[in-house]
Order: structure tokens, then C-alpha cells, then sequence
């Protein structure tokens, strides 16, 4: 049986475990039949103290226009860190050119967390984002972006019950069904599942240390499995469990991504 043919739209860092550098083999290990469109090509990442970077948007029209001419489409999509406002139409226009009958989009803001924007973000960003979304099927904000996306306040500490107002406002503004991740309840991290009839959850124990690139490790994992069947649930704790062996085997100097090669091929 052909595997599915997926789409993914964000940038490419040269050096730096995150967005495309590992969003394609982790998509293509797990079955899926992988397709990029660079945003843009960094010389690393930003996590690094210097960096050039290279704006892809100026292809955008001659890419489409030789998928045209090749027939070329997809049976979903999945977005990561896009970076620049004028990219929101260009995914839309790829969502309407490109797209299966009953294509699947997944979303992933990727634009802030703890509480503040990324560098380089702004109101005028999050507005289009908010815009964008309305054309997924399923989004993955991180706490901070859900309140950005509201305009509700943020809180370090809550309580479920604020977690599930944000996330019911999120659904009515977007239509699309939110999967909340970094949700942190009694002494365990994992992600609140919305799909407009009922709140499910899927936590696991949280480890006490942080890494770049973690987001998008998870997203990609969410969006092979779900895309070849799995639900809401199992897609997240097949996520979640990838995440957490990449962690572990990380050793703590590697401060730019985490080491997600070994848990990919199985050592």
C-alpha cells in the first residue's frame, strides 16, 4: 500500500536539531511519504549567538508553478515555524492548489512560550496566525500561544479548569480541533485534547530539563502517527514517549537540539 504524501512547510536550519532538519526523517521513518517547502535556509539555528539567514518566499510562485505543471499534490499538510506574516497566504494558496480531496492540516503556531513572543514576532503575526489557523483541521499550541491566539492572560500556575476556557475559546475562533501541549497538572507534563465534544488528557512525568527543538520533535511524531490512523490520544503519547527518550539520551552540554538519531533508528 502507498504511504501517505505529506507536506511540510517551515524553515531549514543547516545546524540545529529543530523544524525541517527533523520534521523529515522522523515523518519519513514513521511511514509517511515526506515533501518540504523551506520557508527559509538559516546557517544554524537562533539559539546560537550569530546566524544568517536566507528568505526562501521569492520561490514560492515558481515551486507552485512546476507542481502544477507535474500534477503534484498531497494527502496533508503540516506547518511548523513559518517566521514571517507574508507567509500566511502563500500556505493558504498551497492548501488550495495542492490538497487531496479530504487532505488533513496540522498547525503548529509555533511563534512564543513562557509567556513572551519569540524575537522578531509581533501583534500583527499572531493576528495572522490566528487567521491561518482557521483553515486546519488540528492545532498544537503551547500554553503561551493559546493566550496570545485569545487574548487571554497568562499564568505559570492554573488549574485545568483556565486551561479548558482558553482552549474552548481557541476552537470557537479557529474551528479547528486543539491539542494544548506542555500542560503541567499534579507533577506531570503532557497535552489537553479538544475536539468540541469533551476534554481528554494525555500526561506522563516531567523531566527536569529543557531543550530546543522538543516542539517540533513531538509535532512531527503527532503528525505521522495521526496521519496513518492513530488518535488524538495514542498520537500524543507515542509523541510524548519519543520526546522523553530523546531527552534522556541527551547529554546536557548539547544545548542546540536533542538526540533524536538514536531513538529514531532504535540503539
Amino acid at each position: 500500500m502507498l504511504s501517505k504524501r505529506i507536506l511540510t512547510m517551515q524553515d531549514l536550519s543547516c545546524v540545529g536539531q529543530c523544524s525541517l532538519t527533523v520534521a523529515l526523517p522522523i515523518l519519513s521513518a514513521r511511514g509517511v511519504e515526506t515533501c518540504v517547502l523551506p520557508t527559509a535556509v538559516l546557517s544554524n539555528h537562533t539559539m546560537f549567538k550569530s546566524w544568517t539567514y536566507r528568505d526562501l518566499a521569492p520561490e514560492m510562485d515558481d515551486i507552485f508553478a512546476k507542481w502544477e505543471e507535474n500534477g503534484i499534490n498531497f494527502d496533508g499538510f503540516y506547518l511548523g515555524y513559518l517566521g514571517k506574516t507574508s507567509l500566511m497566504p502563500v500556505a493558504k494558496q498551497c492548501f488550495k492548489k495542492f490538497a487531496t480531496p479530504n487532505a488533513m492540516v496540522i498547525i503548529d503556531p509555533a511563534f512564543g512560550d513562557n509567556g513572551k513572543l519569540y524575537g522578531g514576532f509581533d501583534a500583527e503575526y499572531v493576528a495572522a496566525m490566528k487567521d491561518l489557523l482557521k483553515e486546519a483541521d488540528v492545532i498544537l499550541p503551547n500554553l503561551t500561544e493559546a493566550c496570545y491566539l485569545t487574548g487571554e492572560n497568562y499564568r505559570e500556575e492554573y488549574d485545568l479548569g483556565y486551561i479548558e476556557d482558553i482552549i474552548k475559546k481557541l476552537r470557537e475562533d479557529t474551528g479547528a480541533n486543539v491539542i494544548m501541549t506542555g500542560v503541567e497538572h499534579g507533577g506531570k507534563i503532557g497535552e489537553a485534547i479538544y475536539d468540541g465534544s469533551g476534554f481528554k488528557y494525555v500526561f506522563a512525568k516531567k523531566l527536569p530539563v529543557r531543550y530546543h527543538g522538543t516542539g517540533d520533535i513531538f509535532a512531527s511524531v503527532f503528525t505521522a502517527d495521526y496521519i496513518n490512523g492513530a488518535s488524538y490520544e495514542k498520537a500524543c503519547e507515542a509523541a510524548g514517549k519519543f520526546v522523553a527518550d530523546c531527552i534522556r539520551r541527551t547529554d546536557d552540554g548539547h544545548f542546540y537540539g536533542v538526540n533524536f538519531e538514536s531513538v529514531l533508528c532504535g540503539k
